[in-house]
């Protein structure tokens, strides 16, 4: 009876270790995932900013620190990156709440292709002629559901992409109200009809990085919960929500 109590006694030191672990693991995972998408949408940002100013298509006030550099304003960068991060930590912690696994093209060579479809797509609202803003405004949105449909087709990513893209265009209205940059020839308010749709593909693009980030991070719980050998380990590990 004592070597029974004994090595239950033992298990539970073990099976609290390794729990320990799966909790510093996922809060460090989570800081660099964040660091990371932190990172991408400050580059994205810097490099798309610049082909909208070089085409006057956005007009910002001088600014001492990046103008000379990327003629754009210090806090589109850090906005930017803050907002890449969000929504790259959302898109998973949704997909887990609702039940629904994101399984479709999980690999990073689709990723980097979405990425370069979003840049493309963000070239074209710059560079590429059209008859009208309506014309273009209509090219845009199909292009961007085209991405949605190639690199997500989930409803969770679509409704979130809709939902942040509204949102981010309503900030962007109050940002040019009061007067932090402008827009060249604006035709919906005060700013580009368009500028939804890109919203929308650069949501559904930080979306499918973090689902890739986040990947890696289920991989490697699902080994460490291999480890925990019998089925009481396991209710236990369910039962304080470290089950994938």
């Amino acid at each position: 009876m004592f070597g029974l109590w004994f090595r239950r006694g033992l298990y539970d030191l073990l099976l609290s270790s390794c729990l320990s672990l799966v909790h510093v693991y996922r809060t460090t995972n989570l800081l660099i995932r964040g660091s990371m998408l932190f990172a991408v949408g400050v580059f994205l940002a810097l490099v798309l900013n610049l082909l909208q100013v070089q085409r006057n298509v956005t007009l910002f006030p001088p600014d001492p620190v990046l103008s000379s550099i990327f003629s754009s304003a210090w806090w589109v960068p850090p906005c930017c990156g803050t907002a890449a991060a969000a929504i790259g930590l959302l898109y998973p912690c949704i997909d887990t709440r609702l039940g629904e696994p994101h399984k479709f093209k999980r690999e990073w060579s689709s990723v980097m292709r979405c990425v370069a479809v979003f840049v493309g797509i963000n070239h074209a609202s710059a560079k590429v002629d059209f008859a009208n803003n309506v014309q273009l405004s209509l090219t845009l949105a199909a292009l961007s559901i085209g991405l949605w449909w190639t690199f997500d087709r989930s409803r969770c990513g679509f409704g979130l992409g809709v939902t942040i893209a509204l949102l981010a265009t309503l900030a962007t209205q109050l940002l040019v109200y009061h007067g932090l940059f402008q827009y060249t020839s604006p035709d919906f308010l005060y700013i580009r009809s368009w500028l939804p749709c890109i919203f929308f593909a650069g949501v559904i693009t930080m979306g499918n990085i973090g689902r890739q980030l986040a990947l890696v991070r289920l991989t490697m719980l699902t080994v460490m919960q291999c480890h925990f050998n019998g089925p009481s380990s396991m209710d236990y590990v369910e039962n304080h929500g470290w089950s994938t």
